[in-house]
């Protein structure tokens, strides 16, 4: 599905996008590994783990090299764009993954533990997609279209809002806002852009003790692969929650219902209307639910 075609793929030394760059190999793309090397809060750094899965394709027969730069870092984000087009001559994939957690109840949470994983997830999908998405504008304004795919990793956590983790559900939001703003904003240049919010059991999820078959990061990994060939033309701009044998796709924000006066409403009477709507509706409660079972 995807031969001649050359990916990106940011936080691949494990989990999820070990997976998904792997996969996207055995499709038949030349893929840049990314991985900074980080621990799971952000700290230390190890080229190894991006050179493994590069390893892994290469004895595969693909091709792959490996990037170990800063994806929230202006500069080192272009550098990996850049090193994509000059080792293999292009970019058309680009598959955001990389992140940290500083999980923290919000009364509780460090303004650095706030900015540091805004930055990683959310800053590094907007650097990675600023140069990216300036080298296919400046393709297509040249006359040579892009087939370009940008597929970034949100979570469920953005719909429900996870309460032990509000520096995490907050990226997450903000990445599918990134998602939609780059999908209508670059259709023209022949780019599309997605975002999935996967159930998969990685380092980030290991103390949820999930079922290790059905949230396997390869159980994502197609949707991903998919999603990155011409095949998937027509789908720009949503969201997909994958795990298992099961893709839902998420539609935007819908009207639930509607309240009308003539003039301007007084609070009291918004009162008296509205309350018969909440009453019968269940507010949110503390706790951990997932919106689609």
């Amino acid at each position: 599905m995807l031969d001649g075609k050359v990916a990106i793929v940011t936080g691949a030394g494990r989990g999820l996008g070990r997976a998904e760059a792997l996969h996207l190999a055995g499709l038949g793309a030349r893929v840049v590994v990314n991985d900074v090397g980080a621990n799971l809060d952000g700290t230390g750094a190890s080229e190894s783990l991006a050179h493994e899965v590069v390893e892994q394709i290469l004895a595969a027969g693909g091709e792959a090299v490996a990037h170990h730069g800063d994806v929230a870092d202006f500069e080192q984000a272009k550098v990996m764009i850049d090193t994509a087009i000059e080792r293999f001559g292009g970019l058309d994939i680009l598959v955001n993954n990389a992140g940290i957690l500083r999980d923290r109840m919000v009364f509780n949470m460090a303004e650095d533990e706030w900015d540091t994983v805004i930055r990683v997830h959310l800053k590094g999908h907007f650097c990675t997609t600023r140069h990216a998405t300036a080298y296919w504008r400046a393709r297509a304004k040249a006359g040579d279209m892009p087939d370009a795919s940008i597929i970034n990793t949100s979570s469920e956590a953005f719909l429900f809002g996870s309460p032990g983790q509000p520096n995490y559900a907050a990226a997450k939001a903000g990445i599918v806002g990134l998602t939609l703003a780059t999908a209508a904003s670059c259709a023209k240049y022949g780019v599309r852009a997605n975002a999935i919010a996967p159930r998969a059991a990685t380092r980030m999820t290991a103390d949820m003790a999930m079922d290790e078959a059905q949230f396997a990061p390869e159980n994502v990994a197609p949707l991903v692969g998919y999603l990155a060939s011409p095949a998937a033309a027509r789908a720009n701009g949503y969201v997909f929650v994958a795990y298992g044998g099961r893709v839902d796709v998420i539609a935007g924000p819908r009207l639930e219902e509607r309240f009308q006066t003539e003039g301007r409403w007084t609070s009291q009477d918004l009162a008296a209307t509205m309350g018969p709507f909440f009453d019968k509706r269940e507010p949110i409660a503390d706790g951990f639910a997932m919106p689609f079972a």
